[in-house]
């Protein structure tokens, strides 16, 4: 009953209720949502450059590529969680932006285990700067624990409220590195005192979206991976 009630019936009722908007053209999307529809963690960040440059960049601020969702890596980080013990690689779980899940996910673990981490997922856009660089969008957000969704019942992560924290520390780690040209600020969700993702969790924003344009640099491809959820 409870893997029917969690898996199957609750996020068809919230796909039923609350379905992704259709993107009019140059327009950017201002939320995630799961794979059931639901509305999730909010876009707050956005790099200009190529996919080498986007994971040259990332990789030089510190954070990790996390592995794709497999059993095998499934296990691994319920390891992690129930054992206290490092996956600094665990997988993140998928959002979905122009119905498709991230294309990069890189975190930072906290602690002793998977528990705790800074995470983002990057989604490339058909925006183009006029050098004919694409610009990506993600969302930036903190896991401060595991447990139950409180819309579904899933088992998931939950997140910190504070979602301009985690934005400020990611741009702030790539500034660091020497990674931008420049930074900017457009407008994304908007600000609101009481958002809730797709795993029912507080959050609050000034609703910024801070964007990085990247130094114009290159990184050998065959250090990069196929295209895939790396």
């Amino acid at each position: 009953m409870y893997l029917l009630l969690a898996y199957v019936l609750v996020p068809w009722a919230w796909s039923e209720h609350e379905r992704p908007v259709h993107l009019a053209p140059g327009s950017l999307p201002k939320v995630t949502h799961s794979a059931d529809g639901i509305p999730g963690d909010p876009l707050n960040v956005g790099l200009v450059g190529s996919r080498e440059q986007v994971v040259r960049a990332v990789l030089a601020a510190g954070w990790r590529p996390a592995d794709p969702i497999t059993f095998k890596t499934s296990v691994e980080i319920a390891g992690s969680v129930a054992f206290d013990r490092p996956d600094p690689d665990a997988p993140v779980s998928n959002l979905y932006v122009f119905g498709r899940r991230q294309d990069l996910t890189f975190e930072q673990e906290v602690g002793s285990s998977a528990d705790r981490r800074h995470h983002v997922r990057w989604w490339k856009t058909s925006e183009l700067d006029d050098g004919g660089r694409p610009f990506w969008i993600g969302d930036a957000s903190f896991d401060v624990s595991s447990g139950l969704s409180h819309d579904t019942g899933e088992i998931t992560h939950h997140i910190a409220p504070d979602v301009d924290a985690q934005r400020n520390q990611l741009m702030a780690d790539l500034n660091g590195a020497g990674q931008f040209q420049r930074q900017y600020q457009i407008m994304g969700v908007g600000p609101t005192q009481d958002g809730r993702n797709a795993g029912g969790d507080r959050y609050y924003t000034d609703g910024m979206l801070s964007v990085g344009v990247l130094e114009v640099t290159t990184f050998p491809t065959e250090a990069i991976g196929p295209e895939s959820n790396q």
